[in-house]
């Protein structure tokens, strides 16, 4: 069991970056004991009986006087540590040490060690040169890394460092892995029900897009060896039942969830469904584009929605305003609460509405999870 020490106003992302790094913890208690206790520096603990202590801070601590550990560089902008080979921006105060260090992390350019580790009597003490959750903090909640560290997991680096701490003092390590034992990734199948019946649409940019798409994109396609010629005379024909389909003469082939759950089969799809169709809702900074209103109502197709439930399908909402305004969510998730009779609602954004915010508005909604 890990005991965590940090500042309360950290907390939240402490909960955040342990629903990533899947290993038991919890806030440190005084009554109880640790085999490992990582601070931030922040307040008092007993760490006599822990097995390692950890010890995050990019500055100065009480602590580094009384083990008279001799600071090396100090720094107040982005330092670039190397972490066994790979680059590991920090965005926040960060220190490096003189002695008694380790070249699994050294700062890039001076090689100075950026981790300070002590062993005695069965225990470790490890300082690292920076203050882990508030650089988790930036990554998650403060707008990201810039563009030159994009390609760079450095969340990833963090988990995998403090991953590496744990396991080389010989404390047993328990994790829940990202995918299940024996196999190397998860597929997770999902449907964005945009348009569920081309019958939903008569003289709309939508009703427009498939005609182009179907005649001259199609052309353009086979002169461009993208598509065989058989692709344009099917596409053509599509085109050409589209009166009739409203008519209600000609199948609707847009409308076919039967066939999702033919080729499916073993596999349950999550389906997301829009609330509420004519509603733009808004981009943040007044009424969005018209155009992003839905052509349906998941409440025009509740029968095939209650079919694919009853199948084991999930039914997710496609939000409008989820994104930006909780009682929206509420309202949104209420729709397809009533139409599948399931309380746990998880939300994927139509549009792909959100910002910094969305999280806690979501989280407040009662949302069960933000795709």
């Amino acid at each position: 069991m890990i005991g965590v020490i940090a500042n309360p106003s950290e907390h939240p992302v402490v909960c955040e970056f342990f629903e990533l790094f899947k290993t038991p913890w919890e806030f440190y208690r005084s009554d109880r004991t640790y085999e490992i206790l990582l601070s931030t520096g922040a307040g008092n603990f007993d760490g006599s009986t822990a097995r390692l202590v950890l010890i995050y801070a990019g500055q100065t601590l009480t602590f580094d006087r009384e083990q008279s550990i001799e600071i090396g560089s100090q720094g107040r902008e982005t330092r670039r540590l190397s972490y066994k080979g790979r680059r590991l921006p920090i965005y926040g105060n960060s220190i490096t040490f003189r002695e008694k260090g380790s070249d699994v992390l050294v700062d890039e350019e001076s090689q100075e060690p950026a981790l300070h580790v002590q062993q005695s009597h069965g225990r470790t003490a490890v300082r690292v040169g920076y203050d882990l959750f508030s650089e988790v903090c930036v990554l998650l909640t403060a707008g990201g890394q810039p563009l030159a560290n994009a390609g760079i997991p450095t969340l990833d680096l963090h988990i995998n460092l403090l991953r590496e701490l744990i396991v080389a003092s010989g404390v047993s390590l328990v994790e829940i892995p990202p995918v299940p034992d024996g196999y190397r990734f998860i597929a997770c199948l999902t449907h964005d029900v945009d348009h569920p019946s081309i019958r939903h649409h008569k003289f709309d940019h939508t009703t427009f897009g498939f005609l182009y798409r179907a005649g001259l994109g199609s052309f353009f396609d086979v002169l461009r060896r993208r598509a065989p010629l058989r692709k344009l005379l099917s596409n053509c024909a599509a085109a050409f039942k589209l009166p009739f389909i409203h008519l209600g003469i000609a199948k609707d082939f847009w409308y076919d969830f039967d066939d999702y759950a033919k080729i499916e089969t073993g596999f349950r799809s999550s389906f997301f469904v829009i609330p509420f169709k004519g509603n733009p809702g808004s981009s943040g900074r007044g009424a969005a584009p018209k155009r992003r209103a839905s052509g349906y109502a998941a409440a025009e197709i509740t029968e095939k929605i209650q079919k694919l439930a009853s199948e084991g399908c999930e039914i997710g909402l496609h939000g409008i305003d989820a994104w930006l305004d909780s009682s929206k969510a509420v309202e949104e998730m209420d729709e397809i609460r009533r139409i599948t009779g399931t309380r746990d609602i998880g939300v994927r954004m139509h549009w792909l509405y959100f910002d910094e915010h969305s999280p806690l508005v979501l989280e407040r909604a009662g949302a069960d999870y933000d795709s």
